[in-house]
């Protein structure tokens, strides 16, 4: 008979292979969970370089963190569209920071059922049904922050600026547009703060005295950019004018005064020290146009501590503009600012000042125990001087105040505390120079310290486009175009072609 052949592996050696199987599955496992457990602790994402890093500002994490409602965000967009990448990995960042934010994609070109319901959800208006022909026309490209049924949207055309551009390589004058700078951050943090608040804010601004005009496209005079400035930061702007006995009204949570030309009335000055001894806020700007007080230098004077200036400062050491004919320019950059919450994120930054006045405490010896602090924060280089200093001599010079005064112990004031920001400047904040160097940025850190939220008072720049180009002509193309579907390719046959003679060998 037959011998029956003997088995390859033995019963002990197959439950040997069996259980080392069974141990390192076990391992690989264990090491897999406690990498994870790692990674979910202390893992922070790594980028390849510095163009792939997106760079939140410390006042869009605080904003994004301090959610606590579910956010939907809806991104009705073509996906071909040259910022649809940059809004979506944008978004991303935010979800990273808090998983209450939710995404969504809906684009319209493709998915036409589920763009209807959004449309109807939000009651977009109705846009252009042609496809759009190139990837700068976003007149359906819209971002919806949706927060229990309050929400903001924000279009296509306000997330970025460009600069038109000549096209390379081109026979003809061809212009395109090149994106410079992307708005998205400062656009949505703006929507989240709004959908995450009640109410806004009100700033009742003051009119009637040669004020600088809410509604004005001035470049030079205008506040219209200022305007945008605070709906942007969820402050509805009023405009106020005190005759009679009407006073400054009950919900108003920060009073701004850019600038009188002419003397405010005693009774309307009456009525803003009332406000202020109530606990009011007030974002003061002066100018040096008016040639008589207007009568809140006296306010701030008396009772706050706060001396304006009449002459006008000059730096022509510290100037970004020149005049004609060697004469000096009028406007003067500082970037002296003290470590106060209002001006602590410019430090490093310029503001721009176009004929400061000077604005400093008073130098009274004898102060009572709830006297309010005053504190210069914005301040010249030791190079400036007045104008009508006859002797010339240079020295640093205060250009801006802050003021604070607690209420008293178990007297609470109607409003709170007091707090001012007194400015010697009310230009730098038109339509056109609110736009150099920070004077935007510094504007919307003294609103928010004024207005006691400490989260806003940093800022968020846009971020520019890092754009990389290759200009080739059309001998350099062709030759690429014959190395890639040619050489590249055929080098690849006659090498498996070699390797096949050399086996048949």
């Amino acid at each position: 008979m037959a011998t029956e052949p003997k088995p390859s592996f033995s019963r002990h050696r197959q439950w040997r292979f069996g259980l080392d199987a069974v141990i390192r599955t076990a391992v690989v496992f264990a090491v897999v969970v406690m990498v994870n457990y790692l990674a979910s602790r202390y893992y922070h994402r790594q980028f390849l370089s510095e163009q792939t890093r997106i760079h939140l500002s410390p006042r869009t994490i605080s904003v994004v963190n301090a959610l606590t409602n579910q956010v939907k965000v809806t991104i009705y967009y073509d996906k071909e569209n040259r910022l649809y990448p940059d809004v979506l990995a944008l978004l991303n960042e935010y979800r990273n920071l808090n998983p209450r934010l939710q995404i969504t994609t809906v684009d319209y070109r493709w998915d036409a059922a589920e763009a209807q319901r959004v449309k109807k959800d939000y009651k977009l208006p109705e846009a252009v049904d042609a496809i759009e022909q190139n990837e700068t026309k976003t007149e359906k490209n819209m971002v919806i922050f949706d927060s229990g049924g309050r929400f903001k949207t924000v279009n296509g055309n306000a997330l970025a600026d460009f600069k038109l551009e000549q096209s390379p390589n081109s026979k003809e004058l061809e212009f395109h547009r090149k994106f410079t700078a992307f708005k998205g951050e400062e656009q949505f943090t703006a929507c989240l703060l709004a959908i995450s608040n009640p109410k806004p804010f009100k700033a009742y601004v003051l009119q009637g005295h040669g004020e600088h005009n809410l509604e004005s496209g001035d470049e030079v005079s205008g506040y219209l950019n200022f305007k945008s400035l605070l709906q942007r930061n969820y402050i509805l702007p009023v405009p106020l004018t005190l005759t009679g006995t009407n006073g400054v009204p009950t919900d108003c949570n920060l009073l701004i005064i850019p600038g009188p030309r002419t003397a405010i009335p005693e009774i309307a000055l009456d009525q803003i020290e009332q406000y202020l001894n109530e606990g009011g806020r007030l974002f003061a700007l002066f100018n040096a146009l008016p040639d008589r007080p207007t009568g809140l230098e006296k306010i701030l004077l008396a009772h706050w501590g706060v001396l304006v200036g009449n002459g006008i400062v000059r730096d022509p050491e510290h100037s970004a503009y020149q005049t004609k004919g060697g004469g000096e320019a009028g406007d003067v950059v500082v970037g002296g600012f003290a470590k106060h919450p209002a001006v602590t994120a410019l430090l490093g930054f310029y503001l721009d000042f176009i004929q400061p006045r000077p604005i400093s405490p008073t130098t009274a010896k004898d102060k009572a125990a709830d006297a309010p602090k005053v504190e210069v924060i914005i301040a010249t280089e030791e190079t400036a001087r007045l104008n009508d200093d006859p002797t010339r001599k240079q020295r640093r010079y205060p250009l801006a105040v802050a003021v604070e005064r607690a209420a008293p112990l178990g007297l609470p004031t109607a409003r709170g505390s007091t707090r001012m920001i007194v400015v010697g400047d009310s230009f730098f904040l038109g339509n056109e120079p609110i736009k150099r160097f920070a004077n935007a940025d510094f504007a919307e850190y003294a609103v928010n310290w004024l207005l006691d939220r400490p989260q806003l008072t940093t800022g968020i720049g846009p971020s520019k486009f890092s754009e990389f180009r290759i200009l080739l002509t059309a001998e350099q193309l062709g030759k690429i175009q014959w190395l890639l579907l040619a050489v590249l390719p055929g080098g690849v046959l006659l090498l498996g072609g070699l390797v096949w003679l050399r086996r048949q060998k």
